[in-house]
This record gives C-alpha cells, structure tokens and sequence, in this order.
C-alpha cells in the first residue's frame, strides 16, 4: 500500500460524511476539494518539474479507489481531474508553465467530446461550443475540451479532433444544468465557450498522445509514466469511478444487512439467499479490482522497457476495463435485488451508491459493445475500426 492510500485511509470517515453535502449541493462542498488538493490525488500523474510526484499509475488508481468507495463522487473527481495531469505533462512546455507554473496545484476539467468548433485565425484559432458533463469543474481554473478544426466556411478539416485547453476568464459555467439522480456530487455541469481565442500552443493533438510523439515532443519520451496509452489511462479513471461507486455500494450493503430483520422475523446475516448473493457478489468486485490494478502494472511494465506497447496489449486492457465496470456493476446489481423495498428510500446510502454506479456506466468510456468487436476483430487477424479509441 502506498502513502498515498495511507493517507485516504485516515480521511475515510472525513470522505463518507460529506458523501450527503455533495449530492445536496450538485458539487463537491469546499472542504472536500480543499482536502483533495492537501492530499495531493490530482498531483499524483503530475510531472516532478511542475510540483507533481509521477507516481506509478497504480498507486493513483488505489486512491481513487480508496476515495471512491468511501464517496463515489469524490473518486469520480479526483480519477477525472487528475488524469488530466498526465495528458497536459505531454502538452507544451509554455501550456505548462501556465498552467502549473504560479500554482502547482491548479486543477483542470474537461470533457473531451467533440463538440467544438474552431476556424482559423493569426496565431491561433477562434473556437466555440457548448459541453455537458464537465466533473468537478466548480474546483478548476482550466478546462480541456474536445473539438474540431474547420476551415472558414465551418467544414471539418480531416483528421481535425483536437483538444483545446482554455484558462477560467474564456469559459462559462452553466449552473443548474446537472440535474440527474447519481453522481450529484460531481457537479458535472455543462461549459460554454464563446468565440475564444485560442493560441496554437494550447492545442494537443490526440492522435499524438496515442503515438507517444506528444511526450517526446515534452521531452518526457523516456519516463514510463508518460509512455502509458493515453486511452487505457482515461478510461481507466472511469473505471476507477465505476468500480469505486460499486464498492460503496456493496459496503453499504453490508452494513444494513449485518442488522437487517424481515417481517416474518428473519434475520437477513442468517438468510442463505442473502449469503449466496453476497458470496458471489464480492468475488466478482474484487476479481475486477485485481483485474484492473494488474493491468496497469502489466501496461506500466511495457511502457518502462522502452518498447511500443503493442495493440494486443492496448485492446486487451480496454476489453477488461469494460468488462470489469460491467461485471461489477451486475453484482452490486444482484445485492441490490435482495435488500428489499426499504434499501431505496433516500435515507438509504444504499440506493445513494447504487445510482452512483449506474450514472457512471453511462459513461462513454464503458460502453463495451465496440471494445469487444475491435479486440475480436484484431483476434481474427483483422484492423479494428479506428475510431475505436484503444
């Protein structure tokens, strides 16, 4: 166990209180995103130069877990926000000391649907568009938002997905647009940009962080933190997200079962359905965590040698992190169907987490359908669709 997970212990009873806080204000409460940055989770990909500590991707990964399954929209914060770090040590040098240079501790949101538009313009690019679903944005002073480059008469340009990284002053929150039944601590509001400038140097190309050139251009080409496919480490903190909100679930669970009676008088701990349920339940959640963490050690491994991380590798890890959300969602699921009507009143954590796992599945990231067609497809000897992000 790292001392980062160290520390998220000793803050566990601080992460489950605030778990109500958050949902009733749509964001996490001041405290706890003060308390996120006294930790250190969002510094963790973070580059040692810039204040951060490059910790192996593991150890990051066990504290959003360790946070997530305490409070799932504090997990959900910290995996998106501080993944951000490792994409951004890959950006300019200039970007960089913008962003972390006054502050190392200066958060970035996104998301990176792409949903903007950006026309060409002297040094730069004037980009506009409006996202949903920007986690944690309330707490940031960047965001990071996918678009699309066009030419003057607004056609997308081939190959023109960009990301585009943009201060506070050029983008707006929209309050009252994260109205939604899990995840409500997230505070995953929509952004709106409106014909921003953006300069060329604030501008990553994402075909590069697949390659690895993003991080050779850096001058990062050589530390294995930042030769980690940049898709298997986004998706990853979904899956963080996910699994984190799953195993909340199933603690809470087990704490209204330990003392839980049903009307004919039979204690549930004693109950062999509930027994059966819980039995089969956690060993699929912790073959997931097991699952997941080995895989970022075997990904960790490749990226250290110095060797291309083949597209083997890369579609098998995909194919196991959305397997792995899945099949930990389905457990908590079948938990969920033994705890009787009473486990969904709100008072109950357990409806609370179970709506945290679900809303989190809803990701783009989990969506397993085309993972599973491009890792057979390249098991058959095939080329896996491209837009298949691996």
């Amino acid at each position: 166990m790292s001392d980062l997970v160290d520390r998220v212990e000793e803050l566990a009873d601080f992460f489950t209180e605030q778990v109500e806080e958050a949902d009733d204000l749509g964001r996490l409460p001041d405290r706890t995103a003060k308390t996120l940055r006294e930790l250190g989770i969002v510094r963790a990909l973070q580059p040692k130069d810039f204040g951060g500590d490059e910790r192996h991707p593991r150890e990051f990964f066990e504290a959003v877990l360790a946070i997530g399954s305490r409070s799932p929209s504090a997990g959900w914060v910290s995996a998106v926000v501080g993944v951000h770090a490792f994409e951004l040590a890959q950006a300019t040098r200039k970007l960089q000391e913008e962003i972390w240079g006054g502050d190392p501790d200066t958060w970035v949101a996104s998301p990176y649907a792409p949903i903007g538009r950006a026309r060409r313009t002297d040094g730069g690019w004037i980009f506009s568009g409006r996202w949903p679903f920007s986690s944690g944005t309330d707490h940031c002073q960047w965001v990071v938002l996918g678009g699309m480059l066009t030419d003057d008469d607004g056609t997308v340009l081939p190959d023109g997905l960009r990301h585009f990284v943009i201060p506070r002053s050029d983008y707006t929150i929209v309050e009252d647009s994260w109205n939604v039944v899990g995840l409500k601590g997230t505070g995953s509001k929509d952004v709106i940009v409106n014909e921003a400038f953006i300069p060329d140097h604030r501008i990553i190309n994402p075909a590069d962080l697949g390659t690895g050139e993003a991080a050779r251009q850096a001058g990062r080409g050589d530390v294995p933190l930042y030769r980690m496919p940049f898709h298997s480490m986004f998706s990853g903190a979904i899956t963080a997200g996910t699994l984190g909100a799953v195993e909340a679930g199933m603690a809470a669970w087990v704490a209204y079962t330990r003392n839980r009676v049903s009307a004919r008088g039979v204690k549930a701990a004693t109950d062999p359905r509930q027994l059966h349920a819980l039995g089969e339940a956690a060993s699929d959640v912790e073959a997931s965590r097991m699952q997941f963490l080995h895989d970022m050690d075997r990904l960790y491994e490749a990226a250290a040698s110095g060797k291309p991380i083949p597209l083997e590798l890369r579609a098998e890890v995909r194919r196991n992190q959305v397997r792995i959300s899945h099949r930990a969602g389905a457990a908590l699921d079948r938990l969920v169907a033994h705890a009787g009507g009473n486990s969904m009143r709100v008072d109950n954590p357990i409806q609370r987490f179970w709506l945290d796992a679900h809303v989190a599945l809803g990701h783009g990231a989990n969506v397993a359908e085309p993972i599973y067609e491009a890792y057979g497809t390249l098991t058959f000897g095939g080329k896996p669709d491209p837009k298949v992000r691996m």
